[in-house]
């Protein structure tokens, strides 16, 4: 069976952890092409989709020598066997209570559930492999990292409560949330923690109002000692959740319990929520991640493969650590790509194999060269803000940078020198031309310059 296959694979390819807790319950069946995978919630198929479904579809499609060409994650909803809810990780308020212990096959989720100790279903919230240890720092996430630690050792405080962790997708704030709350857990087995989403808490408090059992509901949320919520911004437009958030928000501030939250936005640029609610998420300390830089890029790809047990040479993760520079899923997947066509292919990874398994990206990437795209490369390479570069500091540390970028901008993108220059700070076209002079007679006469054009050169058409 093609799915079995497959999951030896992915046996050889994921951690144990994550291979018996997100992969190894999966059902799977195939129809007319397509690999239909059911997961239990909305959540696991949610996790499966960024972290792993890529990776499933490139073997789906190689052990199927072509047959299924597409992989699909959807919540189980088919008649007959579905999963067994002891296979369903903990997400939301009602694991605090209950969790089935049995993995036994039965046709209806409410028939044949045995409960567990509520201790040992806490635990189960979280993503054990989202702890501190296998969190690459670097001057993206650095503050918000040690932000986290501290508030382990001061927890509930007020000059951290509640923290708000924000920024764009896939940086690592729900990593950085679920280690302090592994953390916690810990130091502390019996202490009360939760992690869901804004999305699972709108679905719980709505399945309650439904079941009559609010109040259960209430004390649930209201009894917590840490609070973990992921992209709190998805309460907009949920007005009944948001009265309840709200409450629950104020009460466990009242009791000095320690609140995270994570958004895509700073906490006052959501003007689609309460303003009352959005105030006193900046009674706190709000923290920004921001996109890895290049080096960070790199650890990150280094400390994935040794995770693994993946043999990964540096100059391979430094070539896709460069074309890979939007998020840490997008380096994830890049990386499950390579490894997989690596073993599929039986050779070790070297930079042939990363080019190949990234082709598609590299196409992408040489039709999209652009004066931003080569601003931000060269602001990389020489180590400068990006801001320097495009700013008005004269001083030969900002300057050459500068000249370098604009002289690779006409040569690359076909923009005219005026719209270089408005690229550039606005700059008269004049300046333009005289840099792309300037870089000409450099390349001549010095030979470090030379080498770095040269080196970026190569980067920009890789």
């Amino acid at each position: 069976m093609l799915w079995t296959d497959c999951l030896t694979r992915l046996r050889q390819e994921l951690s144990d952890n994550v291979f018996a807790m997100w992969i190894r319950p999966l059902v799977a069946e195939e129809v007319a092409g397509v690999l239909k995978l059911y997961a239990p919630n909305p959540y696991w198929t949610r996790y499966i989709q960024e972290h792993h479904l890529e990776l499933i579809t490139i073997l789906a499609e190689q052990m199927s020598e072509g047959r299924v060409r597409k992989v699909e994650i959807l919540v189980d909803s088919r008649p007959g066997v579905i999963l067994s809810a002891a296979e369903q990780p903990a997400t939301t308020t009602s694991a605090l209570e209950s969790v089935p212990s049995q993995a036994t096959h039965y046709k209806s989720k409410k028939e044949h559930q045995e409960l567990i100790p509520a201790k040992n279903a806490k635990k189960r919230l979280l993503n054990p492999l989202f702890n501190f240890a296998l969190f690459v720092e670097g001057r993206s996430n650095q503050m918000a990292a040690e932000t986290c630690r501290k508030v382990l050792t001061q927890l509930g405080e007020s000059q951290h409560n509640p923290l708000f962790l924000y920024g764009p997708t896939g940086l690592g704030k729900t990593h950085l949330m679920q280690a302090v709350g592994n953390a916690l857990l810990q130091a502390k087995p019996n202490a009360r923690v939760m992690y869901m989403t804004a999305e699972s808490f709108v679905q719980d408090f709505v399945s309650s109002l439904q079941k009559g059992k609010v109040e259960e509901f209430k004390k649930n949320c209201r009894s917590l000692d840490l609070l973990l919520v992921d992209d709190i911004h998805l309460l907009a437009g949920k007005e009944a959740s948001l009265v309840e958030f709200f409450y629950t928000f104020n009460a466990l501030l009242d009791e000095s319990k320690q609140i995270i939250l994570t958004s895509d936005r700073y906490p006052k640029e959501l003007t689609e929520l309460d303003p009352r609610l959005v105030s006193r998420f900046s009674w706190g300390l709000s923290v920004g991640v921001e996109p890895p830089d290049i080096e960070t890029r790199i650890e990150i790809l280094l400390k994935k493969a040794e995770s693994n047990a993946i043999e990964l040479p540096r100059n391979c993760a430094l070539f896709i650590a460069q074309q890979v520079v939007a998020n840490v899923r997008e380096l994830e997947g890049a990386l499950n790509k390579v490894v997989a066509i690596s073993r599929f292919k039986g050779t070790p990874i070297d930079l042939e194999v990363v080019r190949e398994s990234l082709k598609d990206v590299l196409a992408i990437r040489a039709r999209t060269i652009s004066t931003e795209n080569i601003q931000r490369v060269v602001s990389e390479y020489f180590r400068i803000p990006l801001k320097e570069l495009v700013g008005p500091k004269r001083t030969r540390i900002f300057a050459r940078p500068r000249q370098m970028a604009m002289g690779l901008a006409r040569e690359l993108t076909g923009d005219s020198f005026p719209e270089i220059g408005m690229a550039f700070g606005g700059r008269d076209h004049s300046t333009v031309m005289h840099a792309c002079e300037k870089v000409q007679s450099l390349r001549a006469e010095d030979p470090i310059f030379n080498e770095d054009d040269k080196n970026l050169m190569r980067v920009l058409q890789s």
